[in-house]
């Protein structure tokens, strides 16, 4: 199915399966793509990969190593950009006040967790924790639990404050009971209703944990929301973040709430390094340069353990999926520096660089 956009650019949008073009018909070098491929192949940590090409709605590369093209693999922290997705659908609903709402008003229990009964010593609900916002949350600035970190003064990555979030949304819709976390409908029922079904994503979903002592008030701050995805399916989300939330004719994600998602915070941009700034609420940036250095600066990321990856270059039409694939740490341990390898290739291939 094609829709005209405002651009006067034919889009195009997969329905059952994707539409297959030739990387030389795409505008791909073939043989600058069969670098990337050997590159792939050569460091790679696991046995296996899966690597998915879009180019304006096309797909181009499928890349299946060692494993099945329909095989779901859990993607670990880049569901964190599919909560911010829902986040601003709830705040368009008018579900919440805005963004910056405190989540306690919605979620007092995220306050129920008295020392000795959070992760581990010295981490619980302080008193500053019932001032975090759902800005705050998805950016990985509220310090929840945190002794020392007031909301929005800090970056530190964290899962707590992420299943606060989920939790917190949907319990507002009454899918989230601290009395029956397994037994809710939860998260999951807002995913699937307000945005995978709505671009063909057919996802499984898991409640996962860490091993913590047995006080931890788990029902609170844990059950972390996983999403099990195959590479083709994480393309569609990839896709519909390209075209800023709109799928055909319909407005799945608040554009503007999304554009702001995929630049750096502003509380990260006025109390933290220069290095940290390239993270914005629950996706990770390139706008200051320090992300990927060298490559777009509109090109942004959903990024997970393992090597799972949703990489967008709107200005490019071009999406990059790894399903697992690539997690090598540079030096200084990060991995962002290791798979800007693969992705610098790609973009070569295709003569955005």
């Amino acid at each position: 199915m094609e829709k005209l956009k405002t651009s006067n650019k034919w889009i195009k949008y997969p329905e059952d399966e994707w539409e297959k073009v030739s990387p030389p018909d795409a505008g791909f070098d073939p043989q600058k793509l069969e670098k990337a491929k050997q590159w792939l192949d050569e460091n790679v940590e696991k046995d296996y990969y899966r690597v998915v090409v879009i180019k304006d709605g096309q797909l181009v590369v499928e890349w299946d190593g060692n494993t099945d093209r329909d095989k779901k693999y859990a993607i670990a922290s880049a569901a964190k950009s599919v909560y911010s997705n829902i986040l601003g659908i709830v705040a368009a609903e008018g579900k919440i006040k805005s963004p910056d709402a405190k989540v306690y008003d919605y979620y007092p229990e995220m306050m129920d967790v008295p020392e000795g009964e959070g992760p581990k010593d010295g981490r619980y609900a302080f008193e500053k924790d019932r001032n975090i916002t759902f800005r705050q949350l998805i950016s990985n600035t509220s310090g929840y639990m945190k002794p020392g970190e007031e909301p929005g003064k800090v970056f530190h990555y964290q899962t707590y404050g992420m299943n606060i979030l989920t939790h917190s949304l949907a319990k507002i819709y009454g899918y989230y009971d601290i009395d029956d976390p397994k037994g809710s409908e939860g998260f999951k029922k807002l995913i699937t209703d307000k945005l995978a079904s709505k671009v063909g994503i057919n996802w499984d979903y898991s409640l996962s944990n860490f091993n913590l002592h047995e006080k931890a008030r788990l029902n609170i701050f844990g059950y972390y929301c996983q999403i099990h995805t195959t590479a083709l399916d994480l393309a569609r989300l990839g896709w519909l973040w390209c075209n800023w939330g709109r799928w055909e004719d319909q407005q799945v994600i608040p554009e503007e709430w999304l554009r702001t998602s995929v630049q750096t915070n502003m509380d990260i941009l006025l109390n933290c390094p220069k290095e940290e700034w390239k993270y914005g609420h629950g996706f990770w940036t390139n706008d200051n340069n320090e992300l990927w250095p060298g490559l777009p600066r509109t090109g942004f990321t959903a990024s997970g353990a393992g090597g799972q990856y949703v990489s967008v270059f709107p200005d490019s039409r071009l999406v990059i999926v790894q399903n697992p694939g690539v997690y090598v740490k540079d030096k200084d341990g990060n991995p962002e520096r290791g798979n800007i390898s693969l992705i610098r290739l790609i973009l070569e291939s295709a003569g955005v660089l």
